[in-house]
Order: C-alpha cells, then structure tokens, then sequence
C-alpha cells in the first residue's frame, strides 16, 4: 500500500484535494487504517489519479468528472462530454477576447487625453424624410447585417437613389434591451417613388425631435454615449419619447477599421 504523502508526490494530486476526493467520492482510499486513520491508496489507483488530473485540466468541474468517470470507457459519451466542454471553452475565448477589446479601448481613450471620452449631446429635429424601411425581428443586434443585405438584394433592381442628405440607421422597437429575437427596423431615406418588394416597404417619416451624441470608433462605445445622453435629457428638463435609434455616417460598409466608424446615438425627446 502507498501512504497519502507518497500517493500525491506520484499522481501530482495535492494532499488537501486527495482529502476532499476521499469526502466527494471521487477518489477513495484503497484502505485507511482503523486506530490512525491514515490513507492508503494502492498502485492501481494511479491510472485514475492521471484521468481526474486530465480531466481537470481541461476544465471539467469535479461532479461533472465523477459522472464521466463513469462511462470512461463508453466512447461516444465521453465524446459528447468532448463536444460540450469544447463549445464552453469556445465561448468563454470569445467573451475573453471581447473584454480584451474593451480594456484595449479603455487604454486607447486613456491614452488619448488622460480620461474616458466626453460625448456632446446635442437636441435637433431630424426633418421628415422617404426611406426604404425593413423591419424584422432577428437574432440579435449583431444580426442587423441581414437586413440591409436584403435592402440591397429586393432594392437593387429597382435602382434606388439615395437622398441628399441621405439617413441610414436601424430603429431598435423593443421595450428593453434584449439578449435576442431583437425587433429591429432600418431605414435608408431615399429620393424618387419605388414600389414595395417583400420585405421592403416606401413609407415617409415624420419629422422627430432627439437628443443625441456622435462618436468615432467601436461601438463597444455606445453603453458610454448613452450615458451622456441620459444625464443631459434628465438635466435639461426632457422625458424619453419613442424608440431609440443610430444614423451610420461611416458605417460597417464605408470603414476600413473600427476606428473609421462614425455613428449617431440618437432618443426621441420630449418636454416635460
């Protein structure tokens, strides 16, 4: 028999988590002795010492190692077990890599003048205007891609002509703020008459009062501009009136990087 001292050094199992193997289940002594109560493991413990050690490694938490302890040797579970801690890990890199890209605009706004960016709010009527309108329910705000790429494929027949000057932006109808299954409207002011396609519709929009701020860059930015506004309605004597909505001055289409973006946060405002 190997006491708990040599058993951890050969498995690379620290003693306190041989401990709470022991009181999980996980790992159970081979024997402990009745008057002490000192562990002992034995040799053939090892190869399961290395398959908890692995799986740990790779991210299993320890009930989730115990139940695929138990069809170890089932090859298409343990792939299934593969599978899902693989798009874990997939979405965990993701999430990583986007908080890479906020503390990287953190530094980059640092850099620039020693604090987070001011954003000028500003109150104007955006004048009425003809649009092309699309308006869908779609998986996420990500997602807004899809509808102008419909704009474009049941519009480019018809050869719309843009407006001068010429309003692109995305309408956001819901409520709150949505993790997904977004109702999202975009608008692209237009100049002559077209006829409605199936998705498409010509409708014209009347003039609206806003409160908004532009900004260059990321739209990681966005959370920050709607914070200005948000200060300078409540601080100016206004009310929130309507859905809110941005104008893509240089948008996805039009930059070359993130940093080319020019968009305009934009709330419909009312006196209180």
């Amino acid at each position: 028999m190997i006491k708990i001292g040599d058993f951890s050094k050969l498995s690379r199992i620290s003693i306190r988590m041989l401990r709470h193997y022991d009181e999980i289940g996980l790992l159970v002594p081979a024997s402990i002795d009745a008057f002490t109560g000192y562990r002992y493991y034995s040799e053939a413990q090892l190869p399961l010492a290395e398959r908890i050690h692995v799986l740990k490694n790779m991210g299993f938490g320890l009930a989730v190692i115990q139940e695929i302890l138990e069809k170890f040797d089932d090859a298409q579970e343990m792939e299934k077990f593969l599978q899902v801690k693989r798009r874990e890990l997939e979405e965990e890199e993701n999430a990583t890599k986007q908080r890479i890209i906020l503390l990287d605009n953190a530094i980059n706004w640092l850099r620039k003048d020693g604090n987070f960016m001011d954003y000028t709010v500003s109150l104007k009527i955006l004048p009425e205007r003809y649009v092309a309108s699309i308006r869908q329910v779609i998986p996420s705000y990500g997602s807004e891609g899809m509808l102008w790429g419909i704009l474009g494929q049941e519009g480019g027949p018809q050869n719309i002509q843009p407006d001068n000057p010429c309003y692109s932006l995305a309408i956001f109808h819901d409520e709150g703020y949505k993790e997904k299954d977004v109702d999202v409207e975009i608008q692209f002011s237009v100049v002559g008459k077209y006829k409605d396609t199936e998705h498409v519709k010509f409708k014209t929009v009347a003039p609206i009062q806003i409160a908004s701020a532009t900004y260059k860059g990321s739209y990681e930015q966005i959370t920050r501009v709607n914070e200005a506004v948000a200060h300078w309605v409540m601080g100016n004597g206004y009310d929130f009136d309507g859905a809110s909505f941005c104008i893509y001055h240089v948008s996805p289409h039009d930059a070359a990087t993130e940093d080319d973006l020019v968009t305009e946060v934009c709330y419909p405002v009312k006196k209180k």
